[in-house]
């Protein structure tokens, strides 16, 4: 029972849409109706307010990492414990990427699988947060660099020695990452995806 309770947990905390908030907050349009229609901090962005796109970058990410510190916190110090951990970590993600609040049409999940890897592992989460900015800096292309940092994502966790739980979550976490991106490699393989501060070219979507 409590390792359900704390999947769900999970899920609602999830399924907060922090663009959606900041979007209300700023008075701006629902992040939805327009630009790629995804309810995520590069969509925000298109709305011209760099602080609400902060926000929700900052705010998608923290709900990753709060959801995960807390089942760390409170499971018990055993495998039953650590695979809950596992649990809450793939439940957070689907609650952002699958929120309730939202129809079940949520983000592409980029933010909130960082929270969520650097709850599990500092050094993982930094691992992959280096390779975002070494790919977005060198080919800048936002949704490229989120690929292969997902790709990255469980080999990282291989090699720092995790539980078979943890990586098979972080696994987890990065194919479905991967699948939501699936339109971006659809223009990236065609040269319709955008480039990171170029203009939005025709028919793309971005992240």
């Amino acid at each position: 029972m409590p390792t359900l309770i704390f999947v769900v947990s999970a899920y609602l905390i999830g399924s907060v849409s922090f663009a959606v908030l900041m979007s209300k907050a700023f008075g701006l349009a629902d992040p939805r109706t327009y630009g790629s229609g995804n309810p995520g901090a590069t969509n925000v962005l298109r709305s011209g307010k760099k602080a609400a796109a902060a926000l929700t970058l900052l705010g998608d990410a923290a709900k990753g990492w709060l959801a995960v510190l807390l089942a760390i916190r409170f499971a018990p110090h055993d495998d039953g414990g650590l695979l809950m951990v596992a649990m809450v970590a793939v439940a957070v993600f689907l609650g952002h990427v699958f929120p309730i609040f939202l129809k079940f049409k949520g983000g592409k999940g980029v933010a909130t699988a960082l929270g969520v890897l650097l709850a599990l592992s500092v050094w993982m989460g930094l691992a992959v947060l280096a390779t975002w900015l070494l790919m977005a800096v060198a080919f800048r292309y936002s949704s490229l660099a989120a690929l292969v940092a997902a790709i990255a994502a469980p080999i990282y966790a291989m090699l720092l020695h995790l539980r078979p739980e943890l990586v098979f979550a972080t696994a987890i976490m990065s194919m479905l990452l991967i699948w939501r991106h699936k339109s971006n490699i659809q223009n990236l393989m065609t040269g319709k995806e955008s480039r990171i501060g170029g203009k939005k070219k025709a028919d793309s979507q971005s992240a």
